[in-house]
């Protein structure tokens, strides 16, 4: 369970620093309304809101108690920092595997 918990730990503290790097801001909560809007709210989850016609992308970190609140542009970018991310997470994991396919094969050649 340790295991888990610090996995998904890194998780999150992954998706807060592309949230970050696409331009969402922090915000620490002040007022009664804010933290009535914050109770609501589901933790670790980006959600889409309206506000006065526009879309608004909020992520609340319970633990921390802030909100990363950014609008369409920074939301956007998060996609696409999030896709760059996949992208070079799969290519790393296919040159592992292959580097474990070619030791395995070295291996049997010489001790089989």
């Amino acid at each position: 369970m340790a295991g888990f918990s610090g996995c998904a730990g890194a998780q999150v503290q992954n998706k807060e620093s592309l949230l970050s790097e696409a331009g969402f801001h922090t915000r620490t909560l002040s007022t009664p309304a804010q933290l009535a809007m914050y109770n609501q709210m589901t933790p670790y989850k980006l959600e889409r809101n309206t506000l006065k016609g526009k879309a608004l992308y909020t992520y609340a970190d319970k633990q921390k108690g802030v909100v990363d609140i950014g609008g369409e542009n920074a939301y956007q970018r998060y996609k696409q920092l999030a896709a760059q991310q996949s992208t070079a997470q799969n290519e790393l994991e296919a040159a592992y595997n292959d580097q474990l396919s070619e030791a395995d094969r070295v291996f049997s050649t010489h001790y089989n």
